[in-house]
């Protein structure tokens, strides 16, 4: 008999990992649930979390989740899938989305159960990354669409509307350029190698050609002409190397290596490196004093790397809307607020008691001069010169104090999530304010999906290895720390601006904000990092080792918590943020922000060091 305490989602986690099991037809499978990205290797799956509450949209996301990942552990060869893996990267996305919507329509046809829950996976998605309001081909992946629309017309299901905005938007041109080529899909559909030529085909069609690489089926029959004349080719080279060791005996091989060109070149290249030598030789006060190396781009890890900066911009909330707009957005975001005002509003109050609580608590006694102490109220009537009777407020710590609020503004966030951060970071501002702490509001995302201007000049250097980040960034600044809240209340409502939201660099971002905040004024500094994920960016993580970003974040991590400047708290929604930072907490429901930024921030004020904050999360 289960206990009471037991998580009311455990049975539905235990049936579903069975029933991934025997869809993917691999009973040794490993199969967890985890707040991290879910993904697949060789001994398992990672599955997203399903909470205690169990809503529809977790059970369903979970659901599609495994089945997508069963129906590619079954349906999917990775030798096959490497043989005719093409070597450019734009032709490589092609192929993989193809070859994932290939395993989805297999598993569609012989097991239809598993198509609706696949279309809640990628409305999940698609809502993400914010497909539905795209509204430009150039703004929207082709590879997902190529994916979408293979996935269409073997099953001939409409896709979830984020989804279907991405493939329409796309499919005339595809459809064009190779719908000759997609009329023999149902054909193909069961034989991944045949797929993976008809992919191959498909991705020539639409001008990537150049990126395929060999063909392994030309490969193949070379090979097999080549082992035919291989006896021949050793008969006539046997002779041949006789000859050649002839020639290596004989004395005058001293007089052919002047003669050379190759070695010529070597030894008069050497005369001008002594020369040189002799040259430096110089002293010390007309020594040619050289230009110093370049600062390295992130100080917390000097072998981060980014391949442009020219079109990064740290830009006012204020100069991305017109003030119309601005306040049309704040109008909206106040009527997300209306049905949490009364939790809000209590959850501010209770901040702003302990803070005042602390602040009435801090006094000095027994002074000559000041408040009179009203302790002391009856000896100073029966004596009015008795010393010592007054008091004197001491100025405690936090009215010298900055809060920075750094906010996640990815594609991740769109929806409720940001709503929410909004709404809080609003709350607290005002609550802060009037306990004389200083606030500063901050967003990061970037200015385009899929590397923007950016990853345009990296191509036409002709793609250069490991180039870096390779995305323009974007920083926000919707409050600075001296401005009064009400000039910067309706900067707030650009989060919810339609096309604001997009990638997420936490690294850079948690640098600058450190930059901004460590050279203020005030005695004590705290930021706060709010965020949904591990840093992505697709461009980015594309082209360079997959721990590439979140390495950058760790060092700038491990950087900020060293130099002990600034007290760096993190809050994660449904992202487990305590493998990152030192003192952090992760709640599992957006609704719970409000109460989690409330007590992180009391207990950063609170006068006993054991209840301050660490490590926790909050089911």
């Amino acid at each position: 008999m289960s206990k009471p305490t037991d998580n009311p989602a455990d049975p539905f986690k235990k049936a579903l990992a069975e029933a991934t099991k025997t869809l993917a037809d691999d009973p040794d499978m490993t199969v967890t649930f985890s707040v991290d990205p879910a993904g697949m290797n060789r001994e398992g799956m990672r599955l997203p979390q399903v909470s205690r509450r169990m809503t529809r949209d977790e059970v369903m996301l979970a659901r599609g989740t495994a089945d997508a990942f069963a129906l590619r552990r079954r349906y999917h060869d990775d030798a096959i899938s490497a043989r005719y893996l093409p070597q450019g990267q734009m032709a490589r996305e092609i192929y993989e989305a193809m070859e994932a919507a290939r395993c989805e329509a297999v598993g569609a046809r012989t097991m239809p159960g598993t198509a609706g829950n696949i279309d809640a996976r990628i409305g999940h998605e698609a809502e993400r990354k914010g497909y539905g309001q795209i509204t430009q081909a150039a703004d929207a992946p082709l590879a997902t669409a190529a994916g979408y629309l293979v996935r269409h017309l073997a099953t001939g299901r409409t896709l979830p509307g984020g989804a279907d905005n991405v493939m329409e938007l796309w499919r005339g041109f595809i459809e064009q350029q190779a719908g000759g080529t997609l009329q023999n899909l149902d054909e193909v559909l069961a034989d991944q190698a045949a797929f993976a030529r008809l992919a191959r085909k498909v991705i020539s069609d639409l001008g990537y050609g150049d990126q395929l690489g060999d063909d392994p089926d030309t490969d193949e029959q070379d090979d097999a002409g080549e082992d035919a004349e291989t006896d021949e080719d050793e008969s006539q080279s046997q002779g041949e190397d006789d000859s050649d060791e002839s020639q290596e005996a004989q004395p005058e091989r001293s007089q052919e290596e002047q003669q050379d060109p190759s070695q010529a070149q070597v030894s008069m290249e050497d005369q001008p490196d002594a020369d040189q030598g002799e040259e430096v030789e110089m002293p010390d006060g007309e020594a040619p004093l050289e230009p110093p190396p370049p600062a390295p781009h992130s100080e917390a890890d000097p072998a981060y790397t980014v391949f442009a900066t020219d079109f990064d911009e740290e830009i006012r909330a204020e100069d991305l809307a017109e003030p119309a707009e601005l306040e049309r957005l704040r109008a909206y975001l106040d009527q997300q607020l209306e049905p949490l005002k009364g939790a809000v509003s209590r959850l501010a109050n209770k901040l702003q008691r302990r803070l005042q609580a602390q602040q009435n608590r801090s006094w000095e006694f027994d002074r000559e001069e000041g408040i009179l102490d009203a302790g002391r109220l009856a000896r100073v009537v029966a004596n009015p010169t008795t010393p010592l009777s007054f008091k004197v407020e001491k100025d405690t710590e936090f009215r010298d104090t900055c809060v920075t609020l750094l906010l996640d503004n990815s594609g991740s966030m769109r929806g409720r999530p940001i709503s929410i951060a909004a709404i809080c970071a609003d709350v607290l501002a005002r609550t802060l304010e009037r306990c004389q702490v200083k606030v500063e509001i901050l967003g990061f995302t970037t200015r385009a999906w899929k590397g923007g201007q950016s990853r345009e000049k990296w191509l036409a250097a002709a793609r250069p290895q490991q180039p870096g980040r390779l995305n323009d960034l974007r920083h926000i600044i919707y409050k600075g720390a001296d401005a009064p809240w009400r000039r910067a209340r309706e900067n707030l409502g650009l989060m919810m601006k339609e096309g604001l939201l997009k990638e997420n660099i936490d690294g850079e971002a948690l640098e600058w904000a450190h930059r901004r905040l460590s050279h203020r004024p005030e005695a004590r500094k705290i930021l706060m990092v709010i965020s949904d994920g591990a840093p992505v960016d697709d461009s980015t993580l594309s082209v360079n080792p997959a721990s590439y970003l979140e390495k950058h974040l760790r060092d700038v991590i491990s950087m900020v918590e060293r130099k002990r400047q600034v007290e760096l708290i993190a809050i994660g929604i449904g992202h487990d943020v305590t493998r990152y930072y030192a003192h952090a907490v992760t709640i599992t429901d957006v609704e719970q922000l409000a109460g989690a930024m409330t007590e992180q921030l009391a207990s950063l004020f609170d006068a006993d060091p054991k209840k301050r904050i660490g490590k926790r999360r909050v089911a």
